[in-house]
């Protein structure tokens, strides 16, 4: 899969993906990340992506020309692949888990991340697929959902886990449950102020149809 991130802030994205998961998909040639400084689509000497709003208000919007340039020639450079384009922006719908496995199943993903006060409204209309958001909040920009929602879809690529049975029981694999609790050694912990906590005692007992009943009833909403 490729994924194409349009922003004012590339910086933003090098820490996130050069560790853990997201580092060795992309060094096993199963995800390749490329930022894109939308001032590169910018035609004054300024290189302005933002200006005041019609009609007034405060703040600033970002200009639908640069971005407009930029997912043309971002999608000329992909070619024929599935591809979808993501507006990352307060007002869209709520990322969920339904939503990752729908995009892991493009060839391509081209975010476009909204800053400032917010963005011309014609990129919603004319340009992005899905206009996303991942929760009810205010950001100061789209940057940090784009790599919200790259993390979640990566995972989900055929090859990017070392087990792939570790997807299918996590939470909200359906979408009313959450994965049942873990636990791990030791079996019993005592605190510094001499509490005890313990495993359940139905994960202790080998009693696999036992324990496949509780995790049921653990994982239910």
């Amino acid at each position: 899969m490729q994924i194409h991130i349009i922003t004012a802030f590339p910086e933003m994205f090098e820490s996130p993906f050069s560790k853990s998961i997201l580092k060795r998909a992309q060094e096993q040639e199963l995800i390749t990340i490329k930022t894109h400084n939308i001032r590169k689509w910018t035609t004054d000497k300024h290189k302005t992506i933002d200006h005041r709003p019609y009609g007034g208000g405060a703040g600033m919007v970002m200009m639908v020309e640069p971005i407009y340039k930029a997912v043309k020639e971002i999608q000329e450079s992909i070619g024929d692949k599935k591809t979808l384009v993501l507006l990352t922006s307060a007002k869209g719908q709520v990322f969920t888990q339904k939503h990752a496995r729908d995009f892991s199943k493009y060839e391509a993903i081209i975010f476009i991340c909204g800053h400032y006060e917010g963005i011309d409204e014609r990129v919603k209309e004319h340009i992005a697929d899905l206009e996303i958001s991942i929760g009810q909040y205010v950001l100061t920009g789209g940057e940090i959902p784009a790599m919200v929602i790259t993390d979640a879809v990566t995972r989900l690529l055929p090859g990017v886990l070392g087990n792939e049975t570790s997807i299918e029981n996590e939470s909200f694999t359906d979408e009313n449950k959450t994965e049942a609790p873990q636990y791990t050694r030791p079996e019993k912990f005592i605190t510094d102020e001499g509490s005890e906590w313990t495993v359940p005692e139905v994960l202790l007992s080998g009693n696999h149809s036992n324990i496949e009943a509780w995790r049921k009833s653990k994982s239910t909403i």
